[in-house]
C-alpha cells in the first residue's frame, strides 16, 4: 500500500482531505497540537480506518483511548469504501492537557477511486491491482510483474503503404488487437470533478516510443479513436462524466528497444485539485503502471519451418525447384520472388532476418530488413509486411554499409545453458573482425546496438572478417538432434577434408578428380593427388583452419558446448582477392535446415565407386541423427557467385513455446 500526500490539521478550522482506496493518508498530529498537550485521543466515523504506528505504541495508565503524544508518534488512515457524498467521513482528534480543557481538530474525508491498470500479471487480462502490488516495477522471471506492449509494426490497412504505427489513425479493430489495454477505474462522490481533474501522462523523454488512443463515444457507441498520448503530446486531461467510470485507452509500441531506449515505458494518472483556481494546480494523488516493449526474437535452425522463400532469377530453374520440393517434404508454404521484383539479387538471406515479437495477448512474425539495399530491398516491406506480419529495419549511413550488414552474417544458437545460465531463446551470433584497423570490417554500431538492446538473447561477437563475404553462415550452421543438448553444431573443416582424402589417396583414388561432369571455363578439376599436394592450398587452409580453431573456442565456452555438441563439415577454402577466403568447393555448412530435412550445397567432390565421396561422408556425419540429405546443385549460379544455398535462402519459422519475459536476462 502505498502513501499519499500529509495532511496538515488546524485548531482553527476543519482540514478536507481526499484519500485515494488503496492508499494511506499521513496525518500530522504534532502541528497542531497546544502547548502543554500530554495526550490525544481519536474517534472516527465507520468508513474510516486509522492506525497509530508508534513502536510501541504507549497509551495512557489510566485510559486506555488515549494515547500519548510524543516524539514518532504518527497516524495514518485510509477508507473502506468510496465516499457516496463529499466529506462524508470525519476524524475528531482531541488533544488533552493535565491542566487545560481538550482541544479539538476536525478531519473531514471524501474517499475515492482511482486506479490505473494494466496486464501486471502477464496473463492476457487486465485485472484491478487493489493496491496490492507495485505496479511501478517491472521485474523479470516466473515470478515476475510487469505489462507487455508490442511494437505495431505491422500492416492491417491493405492500402497503406506503412507500418500501422506510422498511420495517423486506428486502421479497423484488427489493429486494437496488436495493442494492450489500460484501464481507468474511477468512482467519486457527485461534483467531485468539479474541483479536481485527472491527467494521464508518459514522460517527454518518452512519448516518441508510444502511443495512447482512447474511443471517442457518441451515445455510447464507439465512433472512432483519437490519440491522446504519444509524439509531442506527452499529457491528456481526462473527462470523467459519471461517478462511477471506466475509462479504456489501447497502448501501442513505436519502437523496439534501443541503445537509446531501454524498453521501460511508464504512464502515470494524476489527482489535481484545481479549487483554487486561478492559483496553479496542486498534485493529490497518482498512480503509475509500467510497460516494457517486447523484444525482437529470432529463431535458430532447430525450430520449425513455416515459410520458405527463394528468389527465381535467370538460370536458376532447377536450383527453385529443389527448393520448392524440399519445403514440400517439410510441408511448408513456399514463397518465390520473381524475376522482375528481385532483379537478379539472389541474396535474400543477406536482405533480410526473419523473427518475432511476443506479449501476453499475442505473438506475430517481423521482418528484420537489413541496410544492404540492393535489388531486394524494397522485398521486405512491399511482400513480407501486411497484417500480422511485422516490419523492422536501422536506417544507416549508405558509405559505411559493408558485406558484413548483410545478414547471412547473423545467426543464432537454439537454447543453451552456460556454467549454470540459462539462454532459453538461444544466444544471437555476430561475425565481426578480430580486431580495428585501416583493412578490417565490422557489422554497424546501429544494428549491434540493437540487437543487444533486445536483452533476451545476449549477443556473441565471432571472427567472420577473415572470409571474402565475411559471413558466419560461410563456416557454421546448427541442425537439430534427437539426443545430447537436442542439436549438433557443424563447423567447416579443413582438416577433415584433407583426412578424408588423404584416407581416399591410400585406398588408391589419388587420381579421382573434383568438379567431375562440370565443364566450364575457369574450372579446376583437380585430382586428389594434386590437392594434396598443392602447398600453396595447404597454407590457405591452415589459415582458415588457425581462424576456424579461434572460433570454435568461442563458441563452446560462450554456449556451453563440448566437442561431442559439435561436427565437423568436410570443407576446404582458398584465398583470393585481398587474401581474404572464399570456399574452393560448394559450402556444405551453408545450408538450408528445415526440421530433419536437409538441403545442403552439392559439392561436386571426387566419384569413388560411382558416390561422391564428400556427399557420403556428409551423409554418414548427419543421418544417424536422423536427418535427411538432399544436395541442391548450386554451382554456377551461387557458388561461383560467392554464395551458397543458405545465402540463397531464407525460413520463417515457429516462435519459441518460452515467453521470453520467464528468462532472467
Amino acid at each position: 500500500m502505498t502513501l499519499q500526500s500529509l495532511v496538515r490539521l488546524s485548531l482553527d478550522r476543519p482540514t478536507c482531505a481526499v484519500c485515494v482506496l488503496g492508499t494511506e493518508t499521513v496525518v500530522d498530529l504534532q502541528g497542531c497540537a497546544p502547548a502543554g498537550c500530554k495526550f490525544f485521543k481519536i474517534d472516527a466515523t465507520p468508513g474510516v480506518v486509522f492506525d497509530i504506528n508508534c513502536r510501541p505504541a504507549k497509551k495512557s495508565p489510566s485510559d486506555t483511548c488515549r494515547w500519548l503524544l510524543e516524539s514518532g508518534v504518527e497516524m495514518t488512515v485510509r477508507m473502506k469504501a468510496p465516499s457516496s457524498s463529499l466529506n462524508d467521513q470525519k476524524i475528531r482528534i482531541s488533544y488533552i492537557g493535565s491542566k487545560s480543557s481538550p482541544v479539538q481538530a476536525l478531519l473531514y474525508l471524501t474517499g475515492v477511486k482511482i486506479s490505473l491498470d494494466v496486464d501486471t500479471g502477464r496473463k492476457g487480462r487486465v485485472k484491478p491491482s487493489n493496491g496490492k502490488i507495485d505496479k511501478r516495477n517491472w521485474t523479470w522471471g516466473p515470478c515476475g510483474q510487469g505489462a507487455i506492449l508490442l511494437v505495431n509494426c505491422d500492416k492491417d490497412n491493405p492500402e497503406s503503404s506503412t507500418v500501422d504505427a506510422e498511420q495517423e489513425n486506428v486502421t479497423n479493430s484488427k489493429d486494437l488487437n496488436d495493442m494492450s489495454l489500460m484501464i481507468l477505474s474511477t468512482q467519486a462522490p457527485k461534483n467531485f470533478f468539479n474541483q479536481h481533474k485527472l491527467i494521464l501522462h508518459v514522460s517527454k523523454f518518452e512519448m516518441d516510443k508510444v502511443r495512447v488512443f482512447q474511443a471517442e463515444r457518441e451515445e455510447e457507441i464507439p465512433s472512432k479513436y483519437k490519440m491522446i498520448l504519444g509524439p509531442n503530446q506527452p499529457s491528456h486531461t481526462l473527462t470523467v462524466l459519471n461517478s462511477h467510470q471506466e475509462s479504456i485507452f489501447y497502448v501501442e509500441g513505436l519502437a523496439f528497444p534501443d541503445a537509446d531506449f531501454s524498453g521501460l515505458i511508464s504512464f502515470t494518472v494524476s489527482l489535481m485539485d484545481v479549487s483554487n483556481l486561478p492559483v496553479p494546480e496542486a498534485p493529490l494523488f497518482e498512480d503509475t503502471v509500467v510497460f516494457r516493449v517486447a523484444p525482437w526474437i529470432m529463431t535458430p535452425n532447430t525450430q520449425d519451418p513455416q515459410e520458405v522463400y527463394v528468389c527465381r532469377i535467370y538460370g536458376n530453374k532447377n536450383f527453385v525447384e529443389s527448393v520448392t520440393a524440399l519445403a514440400k517434404k517439410a510441408k511448408c508454404k513456399l514463397t518465390i520472388c520473381p524475376k522482375e521484383e528481385n532483379r537478379d539479387d539472389r541474396w535474400i538471406q543477406d536482405e533480410m532476418e526473419l523473427g518475432y515479437t511476443q506479449a501476453p495477448h499475442k505473438v506475430f512474425p517481423v521482418v528484420f530488413d537489413s541496410p544492404r539495399n540492393r535489388e531486394l530491398q524494397n522485398f521486405p516491406i512491399k511482400r513480407v509486411l501486411g497484417p500480422d506480419f511485422g516490419y523492422v529495419t536501422k536506417i544507416a549511413n549508405e558509405s559505411l554499409v559493408c558485406d558484413l550488414d548483410s545478414f547471412g552474417n547473423l545467426e543464432v544458437s537454439p537454447p543453451v545453458t552456460v556454467g549454470g545460465k540459462e539462454y532459453p531463446l538461444g544466444r544471437i551470433l555476430i561475425g565481426n573482425s578480430s580486431y580495428p584497423s585501416d583493412q578490417s570490417r565490422e557489422m554497424l554500431k546501429v544494428l549491434q546496438d540493437f540487437l543487444f538492446a533486445q536483452k533476451v538473447q545476449a549477443p556473441v561477437r565471432l571472427f567472420s572478417d577473415w572470409l571474402h563475404v565475411g559471413h558466419v553462415d560461410e563456416f557454421l550452421s546448427f541442425v537439430p538432434a534427437q539426443d545430447g543438448k537436442g542439436f549438433r553444431l557443424l563447423l567447416a573443416s579443413p582438416s577433415v577434408c584433407y583426412k578424408l582424402f588423404e584416407e581416399k589417396q591410400k585406398e588408391g583414388h589419388g587420381d579421382a578428380k573434383m568438379f567431375e561432369g562440370l565443364s566450364s571455363q575457369g574450372i579446376e578439376n583437380k585430382t586428389i593427388k594434386e590437392i594434396l599436394s598443392d602447398k600453396t592450398l595447404q597454407e590457405h587452409n591452415q589459415y582458415a583452419k588457425s581462424c576456424i580453431d579461434w572460433n570454435r573456442e568461442i563458441l563452446k565456452r560462450e554456449l556451453g558446448l563440448t566437442e561431442q555438441d559439435i561436427i565437423d563439415i568436410p570443407q576446404l577454402f582458398h584465398l583470393k582477392m585481398e587474401m581474404k577466403a572464399k570456399a574452393l568447393f560448394p559450402d556444405m555448412v551453408n545450408m538450408l535446415v528445415l526440421g530433419k530435412h536437409l538441403g545442403i550445397p552439392k559439392p561436386f567432390g571426387p566419384i569413388i565407386n560411382g558416390q561422391c565421396c564428400l556427399e557420403e561422408k556428409i551423409r554418414a556425419l548427419l543421418e544417424p541423427l536422423g536427418l535427411e540429405c538432399t544436395f541442391i546443385d548450386d554451382f554456377f549460379k551461387y557458388h561461383l557467385n560467392s554464395g551458397d544455398v543458405h545465402c540463397g535462402t531464407n525460413v520463417r519459422r515457429k516462435p519459441f513455446p518460452f515467453k521470453w519475459w520467464n528468462m532472467m536476462p
